[in-house]
């Protein structure tokens, strides 16, 4: 019992939130298309390799690396409740291009949502094994070390929605070099947020009603009690999940402004 395991059930209580709420957004086919490479890349991703590796269990991840010899400083990068796609995957590479080792996990077992029912269910079953996915994502984090051209102390977290969510408690239950969360699930608490000890960057949608700005600001207010660096980008006539670009919110303009932001942000902080 104790502290840790009252911050894994106030932790998984969020998470059925974030969800329950998700269930009222009009239904999605799961995405079919990589629209977001021409909005994100500066330039192309030739100057990179992927692979896939096993990294914890049965669990194998999406590794995108720069080609080039030299030590890197890396991301561990979280899905949206679709689990492990193409999306994900070019989000990686286009990570990757900018000068960073990135490891986009899988929380899904191998699975990939076709719609929102089946999401909605992977989401679930990975809510109630939260310590499992907290484990998952800490090995990746080893993982990383372990790599000759990673920098062992510049290493972050990283995810949309769901994985936005799972970067967070991330940051709560391990050591990192700055965290970042799109529209993902909040702990507002500041004494369970005292952990994090780096700079945090949210990017959040006015429109979101999964996660509501009144949330946002007490996420913010208790980061600033804490002196915890932080920037909290709320982009006004947005919803959720606006840089998807297979739903309905999807908003090129704001998706490309915030994946600026988060280029800047990882390179201030880690490079």
């Amino acid at each position: 019992m104790g502290w840790k395991y009252f911050i894994l059930l106030f932790s998984l209580f969020l998470l059925i939130s974030c969800t329950v709420l998700q269930e009222h957004i009009a239904p999605q086919a799961a995405p079919t298309q990589v629209k977001n490479v021409d909005v994100l890349k500066n330039g192309d991703t030739s100057g990179i390799i992927v692979e896939n590796v096993n990294y914890f269990e049965n669990s194998y991840g999406f590794l995108a690396k720069p080609k080039e010899d030299g030590v890197y400083p890396a991301v561990v990068m979280m899905h949206e409740w679709w689990g492990l796609n193409d999306n994900i995957k070019e989000m990686a590479r286009s990570l990757a291009s900018e000068g960073y080792v990135v490891l986009a996990v899988d929380l899904f077992d191998g699975k990939v949502a076709k719609d929102a029912n089946e999401a909605r269910e992977l989401t679930t079953k990975a809510r109630n094994n939260l310590p499992d996915a907290i484990s998952n994502m800490k090995a990746a984090v080893e993982f990383l070390k372990k790599q000759n051209n990673v920098d062992k102390k510049k290493i972050a977290s990283m995810g949309w929605c769901f994985g936005g969510g799972m970067s967070l408690q991330l940051a709560l239950n391990e050591e990192l070099a700055a965290t970042v969360i799109y529209y993902g699930s909040l702990e507002t608490n500041a004494t369970r947020l005292s952990v994090i000890k780096w700079p945090v960057l949210g990017i959040f949608g006015s429109l979101d009603t999964s996660i509501p700005v009144a949330s946002v600001k007490e996420f913010e207010k208790s980061l600033n009690q804490l002196n915890v660096p932080n920037e909290i980008h709320i982009y006004e006539g947005v919803g959720h999940a606006f840089a998807n670009p297979s739903g309905a919110n999807y908003a090129p303009e704001q998706t490309k402004d915030a994946w600026k932001k988060t280029v800047e942000f990882l390179d201030r902080e880690l490079k």
